[in-house]
């Protein structure tokens, strides 16, 4: 019995070796955690610390942005304040395409909701699978209404910003003169080019944090605000402006004419007051197509302007002292030698003093008079005028016309330049030179920046201005060539030109009509210039039946509109008692 008790006990166990294994495991266990805890405390000086500017732009690429902040272009206004260019917040759409090409049956979705081939926009999106940012084909700067239509869609990945798209109230009547602007509202042409600079503004930028899916979850800071871009006021008056675009294209529709220009300055301080040209085009959706009717034609188009020099060449020889006002000029039997060629008049005037030969327009009477000067004296004159030299009046593109120096003439140039042919000009130099005239013989650089005071410098002397403006006034007398350009209550001063049209070496059957002219005579306010291109001959070409009304309308309206009062009060007058 005590044996059977002995065999089924269990043998004591030693409580040392119990003791020294449980020390042993949790020593075990301690200095592995311990040495965890090490490697984990490294880790975190190694991030922290160490390599903290690593890591931290690692993250900031993954989702900080710095995304910029659309600002507007300054506004354009016509001298009294009237809005001619402005812009208004629009939507650009963008996706993400990282996130886009994630959900492919979208994307059909997507395509159809903005009208392009939904295999066309799969395709540009995988080829920026690795970009995070796309524009949408055609969804740049869009009605605020239209992208919110595609982003209640909820297609992953898109999304809206705000941009400022350029609007032009006036549309195509002053498109030649303000130009537009790009898909990034950069100026390309006309006065948004030239000032762009001045009008475009600084955008700003901000930070921001965005999620996976590119949507901005907080904002972090402000880097740069942005600052607006400057106003701008220019000398064009849009009433009057309004008036040369109408009666322009009325004088081409009744005339057949292919083209026209007309430029209208303030003669006291060059201020571009009106310029108008046709064809034209819309400012708001411009295409390469409208490449030739982009063109402001009368800064950048070349013109042989006929006639309209006639009053420059009287005036070199005034100031020369070879003739006066009344000095007798032998215009018989109407024709003169110019070379192998023949210089005629459209019939045989006979004898006329200097005065005649204007209101005639005797291409054999200023033939004979440039023959009185030097061909140094009738240079200097022209080019005191303003001839073969740009105005310098900042638009971009500006032509300097052609008027070579002396040294190059043959011998019968200076003959064909007394009547205008030989060299070019366009019609804001036609008009400047005007001006002059008007302007006691002050030529004035033009501006189209309201206040703006450009170079001046005195082109003959002022009694000389005052006779030749006393000349012009006779074209629109009765036995003038420009009796369609009389104003009631006024008088006007100007000179009709008609001249043909260069071709293959020599000239066509094809013509540009001209008219310059001052209003009023007493007091001269306007200049204006211009000239219609082509007109049908079987519908008249002359100076005097095409461009002349044109005058006439656009003059009417103008001293109207500025309360300029009538110099011909007695005409008025006897006008207002016949009206009863």
């Amino acid at each position: 019995m005590i044996k059977r008790l002995r065999r089924n006990a269990r043998p004591a166990q030693r409580p040392g070796r119990a003791r020294f294994n449980l020390r042993g495991r949790l020593a075990l266990v301690a200095g592995a955690m311990g040495l965890c805890s090490v490697v984990l405390v490294g880790r975190a000086v190694d991030l922290q610390l160490i390599d903290n500017a690593f890591y931290q732009q690692k993250a900031d690429s993954r989702f900080l942005r710095e995304l910029p902040i659309a600002t507007s272009r300054g506004m354009i206004t016509d001298r009294n304040g009237e809005p001619l260019a402005i812009s208004t917040p629009v939507a650009s759409l963008w996706a993400n395409p990282q996130e886009l090409v994630k959900h492919p049956d979208r994307i059909a979705e997507l395509a159809a909701a903005i009208r392009v081939d939904g295999d066309e926009l799969a395709r540009r999106v995988a080829q920026r699978a690795d970009k995070e940012f796309m524009y949408l084909p055609g969804q740049r700067r869009i009605h605020p209404a239209s992208a919110q239509k595609v982003l209640d869609l909820g297609v992953p990945g898109v999304f809206s910003q705000r941009e400022y798209r350029r609007f032009y109230p006036q549309g195509e009547a002053l498109a030649h003169v303000l130009g537009f602007t790009n898909i990034d509202d950069r100026g390309q042409e006309g006065i948004e080019l030239a000032f762009d600079e001045w009008l475009r503004g600084r955008p700003g930028a901000q930070r921001v944090i965005r999620d996976r899916r590119g949507r901005i979850v907080e904002n972090v800071d402000l880097v740069r605000a942005a600052e607006p871009g400057k106003d701008l006021v220019l000398s064009i008056d849009r009433r009057i402006q309004y008036l040369a675009h109408r009666e322009l294209r009325n004088t081409l529709v009744r005339t057949g004419a292919s083209a026209g220009s007309a430029v209208v300055l303030d003669v006291a301080t060059g201020e571009v007051l009106a310029m108008a040209n046709l064809p034209a085009y819309n400012p708001h959706v411009v295409s390469a197509e409208d490449r030739d009717a982009r063109r402001n034609r009368a800064v950048t188009d070349l013109i042989e302007p006929g006639s309209t020099i006639k009053p420059i060449t009287v005036a070199a020889a005034l100031q020369a002292g070879v003739v006066t006002p009344t000095t007798p000029v032998d215009t018989s039997p109407g024709w003169m030698a110019n070379g192998r060629y023949r210089t005629s008049d459209v019939r045989n005037y006979g004898m006329l003093d200097v005065t005649g030969v204007i209101t005639k327009s005797s291409n054999v009477g200023v033939s004979k008079l440039a023959a009185m000067l030097s061909d140094r004296q009738f240079y200097d004159v022209l080019r005191s005028f303003g001839f073969g030299a740009s105005t310098r009046s900042g638009f971009p593109g500006e032509a300097a016309g052609l008027f070579a120096d002396p040294s190059q003439w043959s011998g019968t140039d200076k003959q064909t330049m007394s009547y205008g042919y030989s060299l070019s000009a366009t019609p804001l130099q036609v008009a400047a030179a005007y001006a002059a005239i008007g302007n006691g013989g002050r030529w004035t650089q033009p501006t189209f920046v309201k206040g703006q005071h450009g170079d001046t410098r005195q082109a003959i002397e002022p009694d000389v201005a005052d006779a030749v403006l006393k000349m012009m006034h006779t074209v629109t007398e009765p036995g003038g060539t420009a009796r369609q350009a009389r104003i009631l209550g006024y008088n006007v001063a100007g000179k009709t030109g008609t001249s043909r049209k260069a071709s293959g070496g020599g000239y066509s059957r094809r013509y540009v009509s001209f008219f310059a002219g001052l209003v009023p005579v007493d007091n001269p306010r306007f200049s204006m210039a211009i000239v219609i291109d082509d007109p049908d001959p079987a519908k008249g070409y002359y100076g005097g039946l095409v461009a002349a009304p044109v005058f006439k309308d656009v003059m009417e309206g103008a001293l109207r509109l500025m309360d300029v009062p009538p110099d011909d009060i007695e005409t008025w007058l006897a006008a207002q008692e016949d009206r009863r």
